[in-house]
């Protein structure tokens, strides 16, 4: 049965890979509004439940514009390699709660750094129609390669190279604090994804700030509903 869901799910994933393009048609003084993405999970009755919160942050004065969340009952199984099929659903019945329009979507996961290229950061673009970003904490090993450490100072980076081809960065936002892992999504270059990310940093964290935002509002929510 899983067989039969990867194949159709791997048909998807090739069909929106050929239309992903790591190139921006935008002007970084365009952008106003940018949004952070991230879930949080917890088993209730033998079901598996989710919240996904969103958090929209002025590019410019960093300040919070917006929080939206919704909790809901998660059906698709994990399937490594396959959680955008997981968490799309419910990352867009969020976002159509907000009242902002935000120029540009992070997410807490991949999007070109993936073994099809296809993170959550990357297939999300497709039905958000926005540029994207994915960023993880933890690195995520395709092919058995390696990253290189960046050196020890804020903005610092190596860049992930597989089969000849750049999927992601290594990317240290703090001296002495471990490096985070960016890719683009989609309709945005690895250097534009560079420049806005570290423009969103503070001393709070390594994290972009609508991201970390995210992150902790998911906490807050999975907290408050169990």
């Amino acid at each position: 049965m899983e067989n039969k869901i990867t194949g159709s799910y791997d048909a998807i994933q090739q069909d929106l890979v050929q239309q992903i393009k790591l190139e921006k048609h935008f002007k970084i003084e365009d952008i106003k509004l940018i949004a952070g993405v991230d879930l949080a999970y917890w088993e209730e009755a033998e079901k598996t439940i989710a919240v996904c919160c969103i958090c929209v942050v002025d590019f410019l004065t960093k300040e919070v514009v917006e929080i939206q969340s919704l909790k809901a009952e998660i059906k698709v199984p994990y399937i490594p390699g396959y959680l955008s099929f997981r968490e799309l659903p419910l990352i867009i019945d969020t976002f159509k709660l907000l009242t902002s329009d935000p120029d540009m979507i992070m997410f807490d996961g991949n999007g070109y750094l993936h073994p099809r290229n296809m993170g959550i950061a990357t297939h999300a673009s497709f039905h958000l129609n926005k540029p994207t970003i994915g960023m993880a904490k933890t690195y995520l090993k395709i092919d058995s390669v390696d990253f290189d450490m960046p050196a020890n100072e804020a903005g610092a980076f190596t860049n992930i190279v597989i089969n000849n081809i750049v999927y992601g960065r290594a990317l240290r936002t703090h001296k002495d604090v471990k490096p985070i892992f960016i890719s683009c999504g989609n309709w945005i270059d690895i250097d534009t994804a560079t420049a806005i990310t570290l423009a969103l940093i503070n001393k709070e964290s390594r994290l972009p700030i609508p991201v970390r935002l995210a992150d902790l509002e998911t906490k807050k929510r999975r907290e408050h509903f169990r």
